[in-house]
């Protein structure tokens, strides 16, 4: 007989269940016979078990994926905050017309050239294999190729240049060290100590950068607090006068060179009662020749008041003699190891130059000196270990530290060291014992040298 068919069945309110495959017959005696293969109905407990631990895999991936987030989260936030720096920054530059100019890349351009010729001395001293030699030559080709693509499409990349520039020089440093690694080592004096005979040469000038107010303001001065208690920890100072190159209104204190350089986290004060550039900066006190008179004053750079005015005896003022090319500096404070100097000239003295020993306290003259040097014929001067230096100007583009007066001995002579510079005239010279370096204003650049000693006795280096 036939099969009936069955009725359709009732929907199920559950989700249909996956069947094998069934198949079905028909015997001889006509009776429909079908067989049906049911899934396992066991419980799949591996299947279970490999489902959990792929959740624990997946949620301990998902975790550390969530702190990389948090942290990024972090860095976007400081990365945020530096990017609102630099648009002030910028917007500084822009105010104040601050910007890299063709002197930066004149200077790199020096620095290029001075290590090329230092690469074919290594070429023709360097003993054994040149591989080393051959491709500093070749990255510093490639460097002056850079520099001067630079300089005709833009100008604001002179930092990273110079980070370029010192990796090279580094790389040859290290070429000459295992060159003359069989010669003696002169190490330089201590800083702070004066066991040296004095200045022998110096460096070629560091542009640091221009002074904070811009292109305009070529005179003033700057340099770094120094504390024989604390000589590591002195603040950065720079002191720009006005326009007119005579009255000293507004100065900016930096805990850091890099906060300098970034002109970040300044502390700018005003006053209105300094002239001239021959301020110095000495145990947190700023020292100003007083406005229109032969006054000094001492002022407390944590209050920014005046603790102390005094007459400086005899001293002459307002422009009778004052440096060469350099108005309004008549009176000059010097700092170094001994202490605070000044640096001025008198009627009696008929112009030649006088230096006085201050107590920094008080500002009154523990000893005074008299030299045989006309002041209006030296263009700047500084003192180291008591020693007076007086430079003078031989072009547009070189100082000569020409004479010293040793106040230890009373001596007095003539040198010849060559002091390079980047513009036409040297606004102030103010050096640092425990950096031994010179911070130099010029026509509103701020440069520093690094000097170099003598290594005799000082006893016996002046003759």
């Amino acid at each position: 007989s036939l099969a009936k068919t069955p009725p359709l069945p009732t929907p199920s309110p559950f989700p249909s269940l996956s069947f094998s495959n069934f198949t079905g017959s028909v015997d001889e005696r006509g009776t429909c016979q079908c067989s049906v293969s049911l899934p396992d109905t066991t419980f799949p407990a591996n299947r279970v078990e490999r489902l959990e631990y792929i959740a624990h895999t997946l949620s301990v991936k998902f975790e550390k994926e969530l702190s990389k987030v948090k942290k990024y989260v972090q860095l976007i936030s400081v990365y945020e905050k530096k990017l609102l720096n630099l648009t002030v920054r910028v917007e500084i530059m822009e105010k104040d017309s601050i910007s890299y100019t063709e002197l930066d890349f004149e200077l790199i351009k020096i620095e290029v050239s001075e290590m090329k010729k230092l690469i074919i001395r290594l070429k023709e001293n360097f003993v054994g294999s040149t591989e080393i030699v051959d491709q500093l030559e070749e990255e510093i080709r490639n460097m002056s190729l850079l520099v001067e693509d630079l300089e005709t499409l833009d100008k604001n990349n002179v930092l990273a240049i110079r980070r370029e520039i010192a990796a090279l020089k580094n790389k040859l440093k290290e070429c000459e060290t295992s060159k003359e690694e069989n010669y003696p080592v002169i190490l330089p004096p201590a800083p702070g100590s004066c066991s040296h005979g004095g200045v022998m040469n110096i460096s070629k000038p560091s542009v640091v950068q221009l002074n904070w107010r811009g292109f305009s303001f070529l005179y003033g001065a700057w340099g770094r607090d120094y504390s024989p208690q604390n000589p590591k920890t002195g603040q950065y100072w720079v002191a720009p006068l006005e326009t007119n190159g005579r009255t000293l209104q507004y100065y900016r204190l930096h805990d850091t060179l890099d906060d300098l350089l970034l002109y970040s986290n300044a502390r700018s004060s005003q006053i209105g009662y300094g002239q001239g550039s021959g301020t110095a900066v000495y145990n947190n006190n700023m020292y100003v020749n007083w406005y229109n008179t032969g006054n000094i004053a001492k002022i407390n750079l944590t209050t920014n008041r005046v603790a102390v005015t005094r007459a400086l005896p005899n001293a002459a003022y307002n422009n009778r003699f004052s440096y060469a090319n350099v108005a309004w500096q008549d009176i000059d404070f010097a700092v170094d190891e001994h202490g605070l100097w000044v640096i001025y000239a008198t009627e009696a003295s008929t112009g030649n130059i006088v230096i006085s020993k201050l107590n920094d306290t008080t500002l009154e003259v523990l000893n005074t000196w008299f030299t045989k040097q006309y002041k209006p014929s030296v263009s700047n001067a500084f003192m180291v270990c008591g020693v007076l230096y007086a430079t003078r100007t031989l072009n547009t583009r070189t100082e000569e530290i020409f004479y010293y007066y040793d106040t230890n001995t009373g001596k007095e002579g003539h040198l010849s060291i060559t002091m390079n510079k980047v513009k036409e005239r040297v606004q102030s010279i103010n050096y640092h014992p425990f950096d031994q370096k010179l911070y130099v204003y010029n026509d509103g650049y701020l440069l520093n040298y690094n000097l170099i000693f003598l290594q005799q006795p000082q006893e016996t280096a002046r003759h």
